[in-house]
């Protein structure tokens, strides 16, 4: 009893100690802006392997979605001869919800793991130790331009996505079940509103970012540096990102969109 006792202390210290670590990631990440001027190269070369090697599983995921949604949603409304509320159906259901969620889901697939090996591997290799041996914050140099690539790539991201989405759906609505082209544009515009649709999309986006980035920036700063621990890292970013990214949603949904 006293050793079950002793473990169930033992882990959740372990998990207070790790959200204290993780915190202060957070907050060094946050605090350290880029600079402009100096940081300029880490941060754009950070763009490009997070947000620009992620836009092609974006954009075909995207055109599938808007495609299956606007089949599925078809199907029901035309029972009901409502066809013609296909476009703010898609826009509505995309912007609110499929966008951000699918792609921080997407970005933690892709991104989140491919940060955490990087820098699990840069741990198992000492070059975080070298740095600071040469009085080099790593948190600053490694982690900041990571994060911050991640947060300003995930809304552009979810943008595309709902916006490739969206032209699927048209190609299936209106090209080929033959909805009228004037009603899914016109509907659209009318029902969608930027500031309760389009900004919280956004504000739902850079939330999902920040959780997805820090988690697997920390899954990897904090990783065994072993091949067996980087693996189990990798593993760790990808489902623990996605149940922050789904329980963040449903609580982002009922702050935003309920009265």
């Amino acid at each position: 009893m006293l050793d079950l006792l002793q473990k169930i202390g033992h882990k959740t210290l372990g998990r207070f100690a790790a959200l204290g670590r993780s915190t202060q990631m957070l907050a060094s990440a946050l605090w350290h802006v880029p600079n402009f001027k100096k940081g300029t190269p880490l941060l754009v070369r950070q763009l490009y392997m997070v947000g620009s090697q992620s836009l092609l599983i974006i954009v075909v995921s995207g055109l599938f979605i808007g495609m299956v949604l606007a089949l599925q949603g078809y199907t029901v409304l035309v029972d009901f001869g409502a066809e013609d509320s296909l476009g703010p159906l898609v826009a509505l259901s995309l912007l609110r919800e499929l966008g951000p969620v699918v792609t921080a889901l997407l970005f933690a697939g892709r991104a989140g793991s491919a940060l955490t090996a990087e820098i699990g591997l840069m741990k198992a290799t000492e070059q975080l130790s070298s740095l600071e041996m040469m009085a080099i914050d790593p948190l600053r140099r490694i982690i900041a331009p990571r994060f911050w690539a991640g947060l300003i790539s995930m809304p552009m991201l979810a943008l595309i996505f709902s916006a490739v989405a969206i032209i699927g759906a048209h190609l299936v609505g209106v090209d080929w079940l033959g909805v009228d082209t004037g009603s899914f544009w016109s509907i659209m515009q009318s029902q969608v509103s930027f500031e309760k649709d389009i900004l919280n999309g956004l504000i739902k986006s850079i939330v999902f970012a920040i959780v997805v980035t820090w988690i697997a920036l920390y899954k990897g700063y904090d990783c065994v540096p072993t091949s067996e621990g980087i693996s189990k890292a990798t593993t760790e970013t990808v489902v623990h990102s996605s149940l922050a990214v789904l329980g963040f949603d449903f609580i982002l949904t009922a702050v935003m969109f309920t009265s």
